[in-house]
């Protein structure tokens, strides 16, 4: 048996400590959701270092999964559709559907003990990140829509020699990263709570938000799953995460905003903007290829009135800067900027409105193979969120990684360095040829510096 695999030693469901009613209703899907029916899952986890008095402790790991099983149907209370299953009923005419998630007839969220004979700096040490870190994860290259057999949550806790990584696949079709996150941070907050809370900072919003005078029911016009989910398979790719210093994106936004005349263009539009320009070089596209940045925008904030950031569901559109491969290389940093500027600008009450009334118009499901051009970056995640607070009582983690999902060239997902203080990582995808240039390429590798690894 080769040791450099990961061992799966248990595997239970849990359930939410107790039900409420509003449990027991059905939790219906808004057209945010509705779309991401056939991408992968969020598959994101915390590498964190064995508390000294672990190798003492001999029972450290059945204790830490106690705790973790114990907190986790504490959380479930809070987060309840992440128990559930999504089910799917036929509509009248037999050529539509109407998914939702039924919290009832569930066996629960799923907990998966591992094992895996690596250390920590086996993990962190190379320059790419291992395919091991796949391993990590449930529900591998599972696409949402196979929650109605796959549990919409799974935690996967593996042990290693020095080491444990939390890694945690949740269904994209019912929660967005601002979702993902204030799950894991309550989670967390309960854990080191002891159990004993009844109530957490930052309780969900389950009520769910649709366009006035639609929802809560929103039919597809599907007859059948095979017109609507797709499988993905990424082609090679090496990942590597690249790390870029407060001071450096400090020096990338005054390069940006000096080169436009301005004072607009934020830290994050500059870095983005960097990225599309040394990506696009190295892929060495013809001058009249079109192409393309996409950013994750969160829309929360954008609606009139606003959303609150505690509202669970996907409140999530890739907007987009584009021009052509020429002219993004003929111009400077800061013309780049200013085109993503002007996305996160346009994108408005006015505009998100706009695109859900033409969504109703004419439903769609977003397909992985379709969504993303080879020509194209999309910087996904995002370094706002707060990920290196969640602690499980080892500490603040070494390290943040994911798994497989929704990876293909060019996808970049953007977490907050681990010393903070505005510092952040890119974890960057690419063909092995493209990545090589990356690493060659004089303007990226100028700004980037290898992460701070500290066991």
């Amino acid at each position: 048996m080769n040791s450099h695999t990961v061992q799966h030693i248990s595997e239970c469901f849990v359930k939410p400590q107790c039900t409420t009613e509003e449990s027991k209703q059905p939790f219906y899907l808004t057209p945010w959701d509705l779309v991401m029916l056939s991408v992968h899952y969020i598959q994101k986890g915390l590498l964190f270092s064995k508390p000294a008095q672990a190798n003492e402790d001999g029972d450290f790991m059945g204790a830490l999964l106690d705790r973790l099983e114990h907190s986790l149907s504490l959380a479930l209370v809070h987060f309840y559709p992440l128990a559930g299953r999504f089910k799917t009923v036929k509509g009248e005419d037999s050529a539509s559907c109407l998914v939702y998630v039924d919290c009832n007839d569930s066996p629960g969220a799923k907990l998966i003990y591992a094992t895996l004979d690596m250390t920590i700096s086996d993990i962190l040490s190379p320059t790419d990140v291992p395919s091991i870190v796949q391993s990590f994860f449930d529900h591998d290259r599972a696409v949402n829509h196979d929650g109605h057999t796959l549990s919409l949550l799974s935690i996967q806790v593996t042990e290693l020699v020095d080491g444990v990584f939390i890694g945690c696949s949740m269904s994209h079709a019912i929660a967005d990263g601002t979702s993902y996150w204030n799950f894991f941070n309550m989670w967390s907050e309960i854990f080191r709570a002891q159990g004993n809370t009844t109530s957490i900072s930052r309780p969900p919003i389950l009520q769910r938000w649709f366009p006035e005078g639609h929802g809560p029911k929103i039919n597809l016009p599907y007859a059948h799953p095979d017109e609507f989910i797709s499988g993905f398979e990424a082609p090679e790719l090496r990942e590597r995460v690249f790390h870029f210093s407060a001071e450096a994106i400090a020096k990338l936004k005054a390069k940006a905003n000096a080169e436009y005349n301005t004072n607009k263009i934020s830290s994050f539009q500059s870095l983005s903007a960097l990225v599309w320009r040394c990506i696009t070089r190295v892929r060495n596209l013809p001058p009249d290829q079109i192409t393309s940045c996409r950013l994750a925008a969160n829309n929360r904030s954008r609606l009139n009135p606003p959303i609150s950031e505690n509202y669970f569901g996907n409140v999530i559109y890739p907007i987009r800067g584009f021009t052509t491969a020429g002219d993004l290389l003929e111009h400077d940093l800061g013309w780049a900027a200013w085109k993503l500027h002007e996305a996160v600008v346009n994108h408005n009450d006015k505009s998100i409105r706009g695109l859900l009334d033409a969504w109703l118009q004419c439903p769609r499901v977003y397909q992985l193979g379709q969504l993303f051009d080879p020509f194209s970056v999309m910087m996904g995640s995002s370094p706002r969120f707060n990920k290196y607070g969640i602690d499980f009582g080892m500490g603040k983690a070494v390290a943040l990684r994911s798994g497989y999902g929704n990876k293909f060239s060019g996808k970049v997902s953007c977490y907050p360095g681990r010393e903070a203080g505005g510092s952040i990582d890119l974890e960057t995808c690419l063909p092995p040829a493209t990545m090589s240039a990356l690493e060659s390429d004089k303007e990226f590798m100028e700004a980037a510096c290898l992460p701070l690894v500290n066991h």
